[in-house]
């Protein structure tokens, strides 16, 4: 099999930034056969490189002086099933949407809350997505992936994967010493009917659905499509920062000054703050200077409005850090990953 690299690659169309950068190397493998002969090929002994999914999760701060390497692996199978539950393997380069209505179509639950999330398969666990109720380490199996240090094919079980809130063991002790290639879900056969996060269940009053997975999954894309903006219009990675998460104590005392702030309970002794709440109300909310801002609905997400630089997204999110840890005395953290 030939070697089919691109120089001087662009990649403005493989984020949802929609920024304008170059990659130095640029090469898309589609099978795992693939992956492993260019794992062998001698410009990754020379050239840093940079694992691409779906591109909804970064912001390219400049041209990447080295190989991009694009996942394009795709394939999704039943492997087995019972009564009660069906297990899917899936390539890590599918689209997650397009699984998601895959699973509904099939009548399969546990995915429809996270309908609408951008991004591929791969990387759902890595960051360990999650909305409206669930996470995706509610259904995830295993994870396969290729260790880059021995070129060996590994797989790890669920509660070998260190799931947490927005983060994995892909995010911390395996970051970039492994590509993720397939990701196995075990899904119910049996609607889960998830309609705990209040917007659902308004949604499906004026749908005038009873709940199931379809119609949970409706809710949840009409909910997202009022709430964040078409990257295909405007630019942006959707969730720009992750809730923070405080103790109890220090939720009390802010809400001494602050009795309305959007907060959800964690665990016993810590709570789950909105951070979209703390960055509108520090001011943010419809920011706009040339061509970047924060969008007017929803203050978590940062946005292209056409030709900003991710430097210019990078100031931007650093002034409002600075901003919501002065109002509040609360760090907010970037949830997209900075290249």
């Amino acid at each position: 099999m030939s070697i089919s690299i691109v120089k001087n690659f662009p990649l403005d169309h493989l984020n949802t930034f929609n920024i304008s950068a170059n990659a130095k190397f640029f090469y898309e493998f589609k099978t795992l056969e693939s992956l492993k002969e260019i794992l062998n090929h001698n410009l990754l002994k020379t050239e840093k490189s940079f694992v691409l999914g779906g591109g909804s999760n970064i912001l390219i701060s400049n041209d990447f002086d080295g190989i991009v390497l694009k996942n394009s692996i795709k394939g999704i199978n039943i492997t087995k099933e019972n009564k009660n539950h069906t297990e899917v393997e899936v390539g890590s380069g599918e689209n997650w949407h397009e699984f998601v209505l895959w699973c509904v179509k099939k009548n399969l639950s546990g995915v429809e809350n996270l309908a609408l999330i951008p991004g591929s398969v791969g990387a759902s666990p890595i960051q360990n997505i999650g909305a409206y109720g669930c996470e995706v380490k509610d259904t995830i199996k295993k994870v396969e992936f290729i260790d880059l240090e021995s070129k060996t094919i590994k797989e790890l079980a669920n509660s070998e994967c260190d799931f947490s809130y927005r983060s994995s063991i892909f995010k911390k002790d395996l970051k970039e010493k492994c590509i993720i290639t397939k990701v196995t879900f075990l899904l119910n056969k049996k609607p889960i009917n998830n309609t705990s996060y209040g917007a659902i269940a308004s949604e499906l009053t004026t749908l005038n659905s009873q709940a199931s997975p379809q119609s949970i999954c409706k809710a949840v894309i009409n909910i997202r499509s009022r709430k964040l903006p078409d990257p295909q219009k405007i630019g942006n990675s959707g969730s720009f920062f992750k809730n923070p998460i405080i103790s109890n104590k220090k939720l009390k005392k802010i809400k001494v000054q602050y009795p309305e702030i959007v907060n959800y309970k964690f665990t016993q002794t810590r709570s789950k703050i909105a951070a979209g709440w703390l960055i509108e109300m520090a001011g943010w909310k419809g920011y706009r200077k040339n061509d970047f801002g924060v969008y007017d609905k929803q203050a978590l997400v940062l946005v292209n409005y056409g030709n900003a630089s991710g430097n210019d997204i990078i100031e931007l999110s650093k002034k409002i850090q600075r901003s919501v840890h002065k109002k509040f005395d609360i760090k907010i953290y970037p949830e997209v990953n900075i290249i």
